[in-house]
Formats: C-alpha cells, sequence, structure tokens
C-alpha cells in the first residue's frame, strides 16, 4: 500500500506485532506457571481479545464497563481493582467479576456481604503499598508519598484478614526486572507475615517484558522462587507490554505557519489524540512517509537541529499548547505530506478524547506477514453528539 493512500488520522495496530509480544509473555507463563493478565487500562482494542485469548488468562479491569467489555469479550478470569467502589458499582461488578482487589479495609468491611451473596464465587483481595518507590515521575508512582493507592502496613494491625484470599501491589511503570526486585524485597519485608494466609499474589503492572533489553530470566527467577516458597499462585497485569511496539497514528501536514521557526498544523491533536505526551511527558519518534509501502518509514525525524530543516509539530485544536515537540527532517515539510508517530497502541487509543470535536482517528488493524490493511472503526458526527446531551 503506497504511502499517499493511508487514512488519516489513523490508529494502525500490527497484528503481527501483538502476537510476538504474547509468545513473549506465554513463555513467561510456561517457564514459572504464572497466569498473566490483560490490563485492560492500557490496552482494550477488543477485536484482538479472541487472539489474545489464545495466550494470557484473563483481564484486569478499573470499572464496572472495563469489567464487563472483558466478561463479555474475554470470558476468561475476570479481576477488579478500584480506588474505591460505589454501591451501584459493586451491585454491577459482582456480575462480571472472578476477584475482587479493595484499597481499604473500610471499603471490604462496607461491600464484603454483598459480594459473598453474589450469584458467583468471588475472590477478595487488598491492594498494599509497600512504600518503596522506584522512579521519578510522582505521577505514575503509586508509592509517592501520600499516594491513595494501597493500605500500608500500619493500616493491618488490629484488622482481620478472614476472607481475603491475596494480596496485590502495583508499583511499577514501564520497568524492567530489577525494579521487581527491589520491591519484593520490600515487600516481604513490611508483608512476609501476611503471605502463608493467602493464595495468591499479585505483582501488578508495569512490567515492560516485551522490551528488547528486558530481563526475563530475572523476572521468571523472582517469580519462580517467590510461588516456591510461599506456596501462592502469581499474577501479572500487563496493558503496554502487549501493544508494545506493535501500533502507530497516522497523521497529515495540514499547514506550515511561519513565527521565528516553521510550525506544521497537523491533522492529529496532541491534547486529543496523544495526551500522555503532555501528561508523561514524553517524546515520540516521528517518521515521514514518502513513496515507500505502509508502514515501512522512509525517514525518521531526528532532534532540532540534527537534520537539515527543524519544525514543531502541532495540532489542530484550540489549545496553544498542542505541541508535539519540534524535530528535524532531511527536507522541508509540506502540506499533504504523511507522517506516523510510533508506540501508539497503548495508552494513547483508551485516553483519546473528542475534544473541540476534531476528526477521531479511525482505528485499523494490520497484518505485516501479509500486507492487509483492514479498517475496524472509524468515528463520526454522532459520536461526538452523543456523548453530550
Amino acid at each position: 500500500m503506497k504511502a499517499g493512500t493511508i487514512e488519516t488520522p489513523m490508529f494502525v495496530v500490527d497484528v503481527q506485532r501483538i502476537r510476538r509480544n504474547l509468545e513473549r509473555l506465554a513463555e513467561v507463563k510456561c517457564r514459572t506457571g504464572c497466569r498473566i493478565l490483560l490490563a485492560q487500562k492500557g490496552f482494550a482494542l477488543w477485536r484482538l481479545y479472541p487472539l489474545i485469548r489464545e495466550h494470557l488468562d484473563g483481564v484486569c479491569a478499573s470499572s464496572p464497563n472495563e469489567a464487563r467489555l472483558g466478561r463479555e469479550e474475554f470470558d476468561r478470569e475476570v479481576h477488579v481493582f478500584a480506588a474505591a467502589y460505589s454501591e451501584a458499582d459493586v451491585h454491577e461488578l459482582v456480575q462480571w467479576v472472578d476477584e475482587m482487589d479493595f484499597n481499604s479495609f473500610a471499603q471490604w468491611k462496607q461491600f464484603r456481604a454483598l459480594v459473598e451473596s453474589a450469584p458467583r464465587p468471588i475472590r477478595c483481595g487488598l491492594r498494599i503499598n509497600p512504600e518503596c518507590s522506584t522512579q521519578d515521575h510522582a505521577i505514575y508512582d503509586p508509592c509517592a508519598p501520600h499516594s491513595r493507592l494501597g493500605i500500608c502496613r500500619a493500616a493491618f494491625e488490629g484488622e482481620s484478614l478472614d476472607g481475603i484470599s491475596g494480596l496485590h501491589f502495583h508499583t511499577l511503570c514501564e520497568q524492567n526486572a530489577d525494579a521487581l526486585q527491589r520491591t519484593l524485597a520490600e515487600v516481604e519485608e513490611r508483608f512476609g507475615d501476611l503471605i502463608p494466609g493467602m493464595s495468591w499474589f499479585n505483582f501488578g503492572g508495569g512490567h515492560h517484558i516485551t522490551r528488547a533489553d528486558y530481563d526475563v530470566d530475572l523476572l521468571c527467577e523472582l517469580v519462580s522462587d517467590f510461588q516456591q516458597r510461599h506456596g501462592v499462585q502469581v499474577y501479572l497485569e500487563p496493558g503496554e507490554a502487549v501493544a508494545l511496539n506493535a501500533g502507530v497514528l497516522t497523521a497529515t501536514v495540514l499547514d506550515v505557519v511561519r513565527n521565528e521557526m516553521d510550525i506544521a498544523i497537523l491533522d492529529v491533536s496532541c491534547t486529543a489524540h496523544m495526551p500522555d505526551v503532555l501528561e508523561m511527558p514524553y517524546r515520540p519518534n516521528v517518521c515521514r512517509l514518502k513513496d515507500n509501502f505502509f508502514p515501512m518509514p522512509s525517514a525518521r525525524a531526528g532532534e532540532p537541529g540534527e537534520q537539515a530543516h527543524t519544525v514543531r509539530l502541532a495540532g489542530l485544536s484550540c489549545l496553544a499548547g498542542d505541541v508535539v515537540g519540534d524535530y528535524s527532517f532531511d527536507a522541508p515539510l509540506n502540506a499533504g505530506d504523511r507522517l506516523l508517530f510510533e508506540d501508539m497502541a497503548h495508552y494513547s487509543m483508551v485516553k483519546t478524547t473528542m475534544f473541540n470535536g476534531v476528526q477521531h482517528p479511525a482505528i485499523a488493524l494490520y497484518d505485516s506477514g501479509t500486507g492487509k490493511l483492514e479498517v475496524v472503526r472509524r468515528f463520526t458526527y454522532e459520536d461526538f453528539k452523543h456523548r453530550l446531551a
């Protein structure tokens, strides 16, 4: 397929890359006996759930909507955790979930009877806070000071664990196995006396297992050792690792304006379509498509000044800060040029908005083995209108 025929804006997910990521995760399962869940908060492209179901054991959810999606479209294990539940949430969740984790003893006590009277058996657990920060991004650090996520060890004093079958921590974000190693040491130091009464232990997400430099051997060693020493079933719940490097966002240059430097206005919006670029923040890799077949990029953009022509890439919304960043190219950008933003399958897709009513990216599945591209969803005015009343 020629670059000029590619629809923009559009998220394009490479099914073969998803498959390769899943095979890596399945290898971890085979070597350790752990169970792995898809974290839908990171990747919820349910059209691919039949493929993902071949390799993973279920999904984890953070809301009734995610839990229902997991039950209806994945239909294996469905686990849920939220910082707090309303009574209406719990009434709905008990229809869908196999496991429910609580963020406080107060909520566990409030809803225990309701969960235990559910029409389906539901295991219950508690999320713990090991108070062990392993990263510098406070916005993504559940162990940051005054974090609302997880129960600190001191809060367990005087509390009964009757009815609780497992503990859950989630402390990592895009990290390697050495961060898990440090966290486990703190978990066992602070909560080791509670583990003998548990049947399962959830190590959460944030494990960058499918990244090229990830230490899979260390991960397998840590998981296997923990299971053998404590006699528990370990769960992992990656989201990003399932879709890492598996998708792109296509864009077209609409105009190039000048204000002391060239500024390319694109048909995508950073704030609406790539919010993590502003929130994290991070700098996505960008490629310019020329005459070659999609999705093989012909030229990756460089740092400002690295190549001959530096330009600011900006969105088309009314937000003044709707800016991706400054990049350099081997030739000037012109209206009509096509760009690819790399690694956009995880989080970007689930966090998009319809701010300003700008055209929402379509969603397509691409098979890099056959070259087949299938557009599975386009968004219309009706989608925008019916988000509001």
